[in-house]
This record gives structure tokens, C-alpha cells and sequence, in this order.
């Protein structure tokens, strides 16, 4: 009647198993480190970077614990903290010898100290969240009316180009802050022109004023057209700062809209403001312009000459100089994916753009009226534009698939794709919030929070097994799976545990021993009613199963409501209530039976059971079942 087949054992021996693995990497702590990283685009972290780093150590004296080196940075990880800032000062004096223009980024930051046999089953520590970890929170505000500014600027270019092609003569096109200008003095090509501007571009609205013999036809942006415009800039700078911080290798970065305007970045583990700053600063704007084949042009290459008027000089990634045209034909805007692969014809390393209909149309045009010309792919930086290719084109290009090869390599390849792919600010934005929280205080957050999660845990078995003797002690152990299963998962999912999670594991601790008084309660009732020990604990957790399912299922609803409606520190707490729920279904029913079932389901003639004393009615005194 009580005995679990072997299979259930070897079930419950693999989910201990499991939980054990996956928990043990959240109490080996971190590890003080020191992360290098690109600062510029020019620059690769590779092999060479890794034996720079390992000789500035050894010169200042500091032996680290591990060096390891992924495609994006380098991390060293140290003994202590005062090593780490001795560290980071050695290698900043190693690898940034100009601090207005550095190569690199030298950062600190914390690293999970798992073994390497627990990391190769992809056994991870939780993430923690900023409160606990440490890190570094920033407010960023975007200039909401500099990306209407560069939206009219858009409409002002392709007006002009769709006036050309329709042959459409007007006097002039200027733009005016957010308005774009139209002088026409041709009645017939002032309507033509207003029948254009009605058809393709819907999202302008037009207003005349007649000067004279000119008429000047004002468009500007409409108030709906306006309200997509900034949402969409929004949406752009938050794939663009989460895409730049990932290449960069911050741990866990926290990207969140917050208002109309406003994004908040958080950097867990990282401690210092101002090279938090400068991984922020790294967003790069991407613009694509033509070469100026011009004598005078090829002569201020080669440094005979000055600039030619209407150009800009700028060097490549060889430190060679390209003197390009200041008018920009494609922005980041209008790039969608950017791939490293090979070239069809000739299996060379190339780039593999894909461009939006807008671009497409306009890199259509460029290629058919510029072949044999060179193109080329200006990244900004902090003001600093430098040239990242500059390509032949060889024949018209449409389809909006874009090639770029040529002399390139498959790292360079790579790194030039995940450049692009990192795209342009929609609109510029500035910090108006930071604040740095120490690794100290969310050490402090930790203990206060397992402290209050440990205590719980202790008064919540001391009770049960005071009540309910034996079966007290079940529902303890039944209690201590709970709490590892939980973790657990909360770590194979990668998720990020914060205060409010803390919380809700301490929540989740008081809502799941109610099964178990549920089930105990009703093996009491049972005995009060004269069932035998064996048939009392089979019938009280039948009975008890459905009422167990009932209430944790409208407390998930709860807590699925969480999830879905809430934001920040709301949705983590529903994520560790909301799995709680389940693994304390699965323990408080499925192992706590199983553990009763391995104590008295082998004893055929079981007289008594030890849960507490059992009140029956009408009698004059409580009869306690005891083994």
C-alpha cells in the first residue's frame, strides 16, 4: 500500500543529484578580477593582447590566480581586492599610455569561481543582481528632438532625390531645424511636386507661402508620424547599447526603458564609474560615404596636399589616410544584419550586409552611377571617425544584400561584421543618473538575505518537528529539497536573483510546508476516525492532493499575474514564486512520501506512527501515536 517502485527512488536520487550539481556553484563565491577590452574599434584583443597583459604583471610583481582570454576581452583574476586595483593600475600604465585616446579598456569586475568540471556541465552560479553583486546603475536621457532633427534631414535627402528623378525643377531645398524647405517658381511643377509629396511621403505635412513669384512649400514631421519616430529611436539606442555592451563582455547587463525617453543600464560587477562610462561611450555611428577619386583627392591621401573642399580625411585601420566625401549616403539606420562568410565566386573572407527597402533603393542608385569608384565604411567613436573598408565597387548592387570583400581576412571579416552589426545611435543621449554600489554593500544584502531565508528555514522545521515528531522531521527534509531544487533551477535558467527574489524564496519556504500540514493533518484525521497507520497514511495524502493542487494553483495564477504585468524587481520576484510553487508540489508530495514510505512502508504490522498527539472526540484524554 505504501511502497514506491524502484523506478520513483531512482526519479528522486536523480532530482537530489541533480539539484546538489547545479546548486554547489552558488557557494564557491567570486573572484576579483581584472577585465581588458577593446576601447576602439581598430583594436584586437587576441593572443598578442593576453602576452602584453602577462608581461605588465610580471614587471610590477603580481602573480595572478588565471588569465583566460575569449574573443572579446581578457580577464585576470586575482586573490584579493588590493591585488586587483594593483593590477589594474599595472595595466593601465601597460596598455593605455595616452588616457584621452585609449586603445584599451581596463576595467574591475567579478568572476565566478566554479571549478572547471562544474562549468563544462554548465553548472553556473545564479546571476545576482545589482543590489547584491555591486555594479554600476546609469540613467541615460535621449535627445528625443535631435532624432526628429536627423529624420527630417532623411526626408530633406530623398526629397531631393525623388524630385530629380521625376524631373521635377525646383529653385532650391534647404532644411530649417525640423522643416524642410521647397522654393518653386513653375506653377506646373509646384502641383506636380505636391502630388509626389502626397503619394510618397504621407508622413510630411505640407504648408505654401507665396513670395512673389516663389512659392515656398514648407513640410514638417506629423504629430503621429512624430510620436513613431521617437519610439522607434528609443527601441534603436536600446539595441545598440545592449548589442555594444554584449560585444564588450559585461556581465549580465540590465537594459530597461523607463518613460518616454529614458533608459536605465545597469552593470552588475562592475565598479568603476568612469570605465563603465567609456563601454557606454563606445557606441559607434556608422555612416557609409564615397572616396574622392580626384587628383586633389589621391594627393591629400598621400599627405602632398590639403583636403579638397566638401571632404573629410580619415584614417583606415593600417593607419593609412582616406579622404572621403562629407555627404553620407547611408547611415546605420538602414542596415538590418551584417554576417561574416565567404565570397561565392572567389571563397575570399567578406562581410554580407542586408539592407531596409530605403537603403536598398539607395545603394542601388550609388553602385550603378559609381562603379569602378571606392566606397567607404566610416565608424564614429567618441567623435573619432576612422575607416573600417573601403571597397571597389564592381557593378550595380540592388536587392538590398550587400557585399564587401577584398583583401580582408575571416577575422577581419568577423570583426568588421560585428561592428556593423552593432549599428548607430538613433539619437544622442546623455547620462543624468549614475550611482555605483559597492561589492561590500551587496555583500551585506547577501548575508542579510540568506540570514533571513536560513532563520526562516530553522523556526519553520523546529515547529514541525515540535508538532509533528516524525513526520515533522519529513516535512523538514521535504523542506530542505525544496529549497535546493529551487536554487537549482534558478541557476540552470542563468536567472538573476536580486533582494526581492531573496524575498520571495523566503515566502516560497512558508507557502510550501502548508502542503505538507495539509497532508499531516490529514493523517491525523484519519487516525482520529480509527484507520489503521498504514491505511491513514495512504488515504491522508490522497485526500490531501487535491486541496494542495487547488491552492497553489490559484496562488501561480498570482503569481503568472506578476510575471506578466509587473517590470524590474516585481518580475523577479514572481519568477522565484512562481517556481517555488512547483518544486514545492513536487517535494512536499512526491519526495515527502517518499521518504514516509521508506520508513514505515516496509513494516507489515505498523501499530503507530509518530506525528504529534491525535485528539479523538470524546475522549477523556489525547492518545499519542508514537513508534
Amino acid at each position: 500500500m505504501n511502497r514506491y517502485p524502484l523506478w520513483k527512488y531512482v526519479i528522486l536520487g536523480v532530482a537530489l543529484l541533480i539539484g546538489v550539481l547545479y546548486t554547489l556553484p552558488n557557494f564557491f563565491g567570486e573572484d576579483p578580477a581584472v577585465q581588458v577590452s577593446a576601447g576602439k574599434a581598430s583594436v584586437k584583443v587576441d593572443a598578442g593582447t593576453q602576452q602584453r597583459i602577462e608581461q605588465a604583471l610580471q614587471q610590477a610583481g603580481i602573480k595572478p590566480r588565471a588569465i583566460t582570454r575569449d574573443p572579446n576581452s581578457v580577464k585576470v583574476r586575482l586573490d584579493s581586492s588590493d591585488l586587483q586595483l594593483k593590477a589594474k593600475d599595472a595595466l593601465q600604465r601597460a596598455l593605455v599610455p595616452d588616457p584621452a585616446d585609449p586603445p584599451y579598456v581596463v576595467a574591475l569586475n567579478l568572476l565566478s569561481s566554479t571549478p572547471s568540471w562544474m562549468a563544462s556541465l554548465r553548472a553556473q552560479p545564479m546571476y545576482l543582481g545589482l543590489d547584491l553583486r555591486g555594479g554600476v546603475h546609469f540613467m541615460l536621457q535621449v535627445d528625443m528632438q535631435a532624432a526628429l532633427t536627423k529624420k527630417a534631414e532623411s526626408y530633406s535627402g530623398d526629397l531631393r532625390t525623388v524630385l530629380r528623378e521625376k524631373n521635377i525643377r525646383h529653385a532650391g531645398i534647404s532644411r530649417n531645424g525640423q522643416a524642410i524647405e521647397v522654393l518653386f517658381r513653375d506653377p506646373a511643377a509646384l502641383t506636380a511636386a505636391k502630388g509626389v509629396l502626397a503619394d510618397q511621403f504621407p508622413d510630411l505635412q505640407l504648408a505654401e507661402a507665396v513670395d512673389g513669384d516663389t512659392t515656398k512649400v514648407t513640410a514638417t514631421i506629423k504629430p503621429e508620424a512624430a510620436r513613431k519616430v521617437q519610439e522607434q529611436a528609443l527601441k534603436q539606442n536600446m539595441v545598440t547599447l545592449h548589442n555594444r555592451i554584449n560585444e564588450l563582455g559585461v556581465a549580465e547587463p540590465v537594459i530597461q526603458q523607463q518613460g518616454l525617453d529614458r533608459i536605465v543600464v545597469q552593470l552588475p560587477g562592475v565598479q568603476d564609474t568612469a570605465k563603465a562610462k567609456d563601454i557606454l561611450g563606445r557606441t559607434a555611428t556608422l555612416e557609409v560615404r564615397m572616396v574622392d577619386e580626384s587628383t586633389e583627392g589621391r594627393a591629400a591621401e598621400v599627405g602632398s596636399g590639403p583636403v579638397p573642399f566638401g571632404d573629410e580625411r580619415y584614417p583606415d585601420r593600417e593607419g593609412r589616410s582616406v579622404v572621403v566625401k562629407k555627404q553620407v549616403i547611408l547611415t546605420g539606420e538602414n542596415l538590418t544584419d551584417a554576417q561574416a562568410g565567404f565570397d561565392n565566386q572567389t571563397q575570399e573572407a567578406a562581410v554580407h550586409l542586408t539592407l531596409d527597402a530605403k537603403g536598398a533603393r539607395i545603394f542601388r542608385d550609388v553602385t550603378r552611377d559609381n562603379v569602378g569608384k571606392r566606397m567607404a565604411i566610416v565608424i564614429f567613436e567618441k567623435g573619432k571617425g576612422e575607416v573600417a573598408t573601403a571597397p571597389v565597387i564592381r557593378g550595380e548592387i540592388g536587392g538590398g544584400r550587400v557585399q564587401i570583400s577584398g583583401r580582408m581576412t575571416t577575422v577581419e571579416a568577423n570583426d568588421t561584421a560585428l561592428l556593423l552589426r552593432a549599428g548607430s545611435l538613433a539619437a544622442p543621449m546623455e547620462i543624468i543618473e549614475e550611482m555605483t554600489i559597492g561589492p561590500s554593500l551587496g555583500a551585506e544584502n547577501i548575508a542579510k538575505g540568506f540570514h533571513s531565508v536560513a532563520w526562516g528555514f530553522a523556526a519553520i522545521v523546529a515547529f514541525m518537528v515540535v508538532y509533528y515528531g516524525l513526520f515533522g522531521v519529513f516535512s523538514g527534509l521535504a523542506l530542505a529539497v525544496n529549497l535546493l531544487l529551487l536554487i537549482a533551477i534558478l541557476s540552470m535558467l542563468q536567472a538573476t536573483l536580486t533582494l526581492p527574489g531573496m524575498a520571495a524564496m523566503a515566502l516560497a519556504l512558508g507557502m510550501a510546508i502548508d502542503s505538507n500540514v495539509l497532508i499531516n493533518e490529514r493523517v491525523r484525521e484519519e487516525l482520529r476516525n480509527g484507520a489503521s497507520p498504514q491505511a491513514a497514511i495512504h488515504a491522508g495524502y490522497d485526500r490531501a492532493w487535491a486541496t494542495i493542487l487547488d491552492s497553489n494553483v490559484t496562488t501561480l495564477i498570482a503569481g503568472v499575474a506578476l510575471l506578466a504585468f509587473g517590470s524590474g524587481p516585481v518580475r523577479g520576484f514572481a519568477v522565484v514564486h512562481c517556481i517555488g510553487i512547483l518544486t514545492s508540489m513536487f517535494s512536499a508530495v512526491f519526495f515527502s512520501r517518499g521518504l514516509v514510505n521508506f520508513w514505515y512502508g516496509r513494516q507489515k504490522k505498523l501499530k503507530a506512527v509518530s506525528i504529534g498527539t491525535v485528539w479523538r472526540p470524546g475522549a477523556d484524554n489525547a492518545i499519542t501515536k508514537a513508534e
